[in-house]
């Protein structure tokens, strides 16, 4: 009865904010009646509706495509060419890679040799699946790395808390057995009202009474969410931020060559490894110990508990069978694949694209994915993934997100909003540059926590922009911050799927996580600062304003 009423509140209020956003934001466009205001009223109402999600973030993606042209801002077939682009195609060909990972188990065998390579101490433990999960996250969305690993580390936690005779680990969740998909759980506990309602009767479950125990649960959970997010910036397929960003500066800025797979991966794996190694340490201080002896003292005996561990995890392993073909032939794919985005255009010497006689720009990562991933269709007598299996794990909603943004930014350009927003921000530049970015990240580390990482970044890109421009620094010198910022949503479980999936376990609680998250988001800002203040600097010529940027003139009316 109670769940019926607050649903029943919950639509009263969506209801509510979807017909008063709009006649609350109407002045703009009435009153002041400029392309400006009119292109301002459509990104404050997007804006709002993506924060609130009181409509699916996809629907409101499409507001463009509908307000745009009844303010004469742009015509509906040019809006139109927004919504399809470069990125979806890389989209295309990344999802197929995945889906075959997933299909075949590669995911699984790839997680227990990198568990099991750094032994069955709880601390090594932790850091050998947050290292897992870090790195599956690098190459495949981070929600699937979690639902991959967890099912893993939940098997582990029981070995353990049997082998501490506390009893078998209770099952909050049924559904989350180590050989399902958790489809049903994921969606549950990733709805906002659920989770906050749902936190006053998380309590530790019977097999977790000890603190011990109960201690360990937390930290492997939050180590898993955390890691995962924390790769997912390491590549620029490894999130839809990264993603976003990529196609957005290709689109605003076209002729800026600065951005790929190899220098992408030289800026973010060092920042990578320096906030897991970092979360590693202030997760086992905060809820396993302070004593940290174990980093340079030899491995004695085993104690029970850890053989526990180690019979699971080969038991695992050996469940597994022999590398079947399949998982060859995945694993072959993945690693060419990799090869060529990381040697199409390195910088620092000619790539392969070079070689072909047009511009060696006209070919893509995008290119190199779809020419490969048509192998999983085309090379086997039966095919390797199906249609609609690729269906099923597109995600289209990300896709309409980005589209939607583009739109944005585009129509942004066309009004002279832009123009606009850069004019008011250029007090800005009387700030030193770090400043300035350390601004930027803050917001969009606070603002990412409430709402989507693709939504935040899609709002902030065609904001920050213009001021790099108006007070005259290199756009990647704020852009690609803000971008790596909306990753580090570590603070609820609502903050993004990863973090509602190891929620849903039941072995933590939102202040485990709030405490946890605050700690951790300090890390990744700190870590992205250091970067951008030291090698950032000469990989993207970052202390010189590009060429391709256009030159801002604060006096031109």
């Amino acid at each position: 009865m109670l769940t019926k009423l607050s649903e029943a509140l919950w639509n009263y209020h969506s209801l509510l904010l979807i017909i008063l956003t709009p006649l609350l934001l109407l002045p703009l466009p009435l009153v002041i009646g400029t392309k400006e205001a009119e292109c301002g009223f459509v990104m404050m109402l997007m804006a709002i509706y993506w924060v609130t999600e009181v409509i699916p973030l996809s629907m409101t993606a499409m507001l463009p495509a509908i307000l745009f042209p009844l303010f004469g801002i742009m015509s509906s077939s040019n809006v139109a060419k927004e919504y399809f682009n470069n990125f979806h195609f890389l989209l295309v060909g990344v999802v197929c890679l995945a889906t075959s990972i997933e299909k075949w188990g590669l995911h699984r065998r790839v997680a227990l040799r990198l568990v099991t390579l750094v032994g069955v101490n709880p601390a090594w433990l932790l850091l050998g699946f947050m290292s897992g999960c870090a790195f599956l996250s690098m190459w495949v969305q981070n929600t699937s790395a979690v639902t991959m690993v967890m099912p893993i580390v939940d098997a582990v936690l029981q070995q353990i808390l049997k082998a501490n005779e506390e009893g078998h680990s209770g099952e909050d969740n049924p559904t989350l057995e180590l050989d399902g998909t958790c489809t049903d759980s994921i969606l549950y506990f990733i709805k906002a009202q659920n989770i906050i309602k749902s936190a006053a009767e998380n309590v530790p479950t019977a097999s977790c009474r000890r603190r011990q125990g109960r201690m360990l649960c937390k930290a492997m959970c939050i180590g898993i969410a955390y890691s995962s997010s924390i790769g997912g910036i390491t590549t620029l397929p490894g999130t839809s931020a990264n993603l976003i960003f990529s196609e957005y500066l290709n689109h605003v800025y076209p002729d800026c060559n600065s951005i790929n797979f190899a220098n992408w991966l030289l800026l973010c794996l060092p920042i990578s490894v320096i906030m897991l190694l970092l979360t590693w340490f202030w997760l086992y201080w905060l809820f396993i110990g302070s004593d940290f002896k174990f980093l340079w003292q030899c491995r004695g005996e085993q104690s029970d508990r850890e053989r526990a561990v180690k019979k699971v995890l080969e038991d695992e392993y050996k469940k597994l069978g022999a590398i079947s073909s399949q998982e060859i032939f995945t694993g072959v794919v993945f690693v060419v694949m990799v090869l060529l985005w990381l040697t199409r255009s390195p910088g620092f010497v000619p790539g392969w694209g070079s070689l072909f006689p047009h511009k060696s720009n006209y070919i893509t990562d995008a290119t190199v994915a779809l020419v490969l991933v048509n192998m999983f269709f085309s090379l086997n007598s039966e095919a390797m993934i199906s249609w609609k299996e690729f269906q099923a794990s597109m995600p289209w909603q990300v896709a309409l997100l980005v589209g939607g943004g583009f739109a944005l930014a585009k129509g942004a350009e066309e009004s002279g909003l832009s123009l606009w927003v850069a004019r008011l921000m250029t007090p800005l530049g009387d700030l030193p540059v770090l400043a300035t970015v350390t601004i930027a990240c803050l917001i969009v580390t606070t603002l990412t926590e409430v709402t989507s990482n693709a939504a935040t970044i899609t709002i902030f890109l065609p904001i920050l922009s213009p001021l790099a421009e108006a007070i005259h620094v290199n756009p990647l010198y704020i852009l690609i911050p803000a971008t790596l910022c909306t990753s580090f949503s570590f603070l609820l479980p609502v903050s993004n799927p990863p973090n509602a999936v190891v929620y849903a376990y039941g072995h933590i609680t939102i202040m485990d996580m709030v405490k946890a998250g605050l700690g951790v988001n300090t890390i990744g800002v700190l870590s992205l600062l250091l970067a951008m203040a030291t090698w950032g600097i000469p990989l993207f010529s970052l202390d010189t304003y590009p060429e391709w940027a256009p030159t801002f003139n604060s006096t031109t009316p």
